[in-house]
């Protein structure tokens, strides 16, 4: 369909929760085939709808060559630990250090409004977490020790297109 502009912080669609998709419709199709379209690249783990201005609960991923989606996602469970660097395509070049759980499980729905489960560790646990972060109006930047939040906050307003 089409690779979408990515908004960037402090677009405040990424601090706005995203509404639940209440029905499946051509436009739901179209979105997470867009979705898809524009996680498809080196280096893109995970793309949430309202990263693409769309404010309803839809992420796409790409893990380890694997595509997928998931609408209307519940992050069900989390343990373990992990703290390593985390990027944002909303928040272009900058990486830190950022504490997740190492195993997340997120339930939801597919196109057919069948049930899915994605779950995982390492990356794919981070991913699972940061996307629904991103569809509850959150960036990783929010979990960052304070100073490090400051630092980067000051360098995304100094360095802003």
């Amino acid at each position: 369909m089409a690779i979408r502009e990515i908004r960037i912080v402090p677009d405040p669609v990424l601090r706005t929760p995203c509404e639940p998709v209440k029905e499946i419709t051509p436009a739901t199709r179209r979105l997470v085939q867009d979705l898809l379209d524009t996680v498809d690249d080196p280096g893109r783990a995970g793309l949430s709808a309202n990263q693409i201005g769309v404010n309803l609960r839809v992420f796409s991923y790409n893990i380890d060559g694997k595509l997928g989606y998931v609408i209307n996602p519940v992050l069900e469970e989390t343990s373990g630990e992990q703290y390593g660097d985390e990027g944002c395509l909303s928040v272009p070049g900058l990486w830190y250090k950022t504490r997740r759980a190492d195993y997340a499980r997120v339930r939801g729905i597919d196109l057919d409004g069948n049930e899915i489960v994605v779950e995982g560790t390492g990356i794919m646990g981070r991913m699972l977490q940061h996307e629904t972060d991103h569809l509850d109006g959150h960036v990783y930047l929010d979990r960052l020790e304070k100073e490090e939040r400051r630092a980067a906050l000051k360098y995304m307003r100094e360095h802003q297109r």
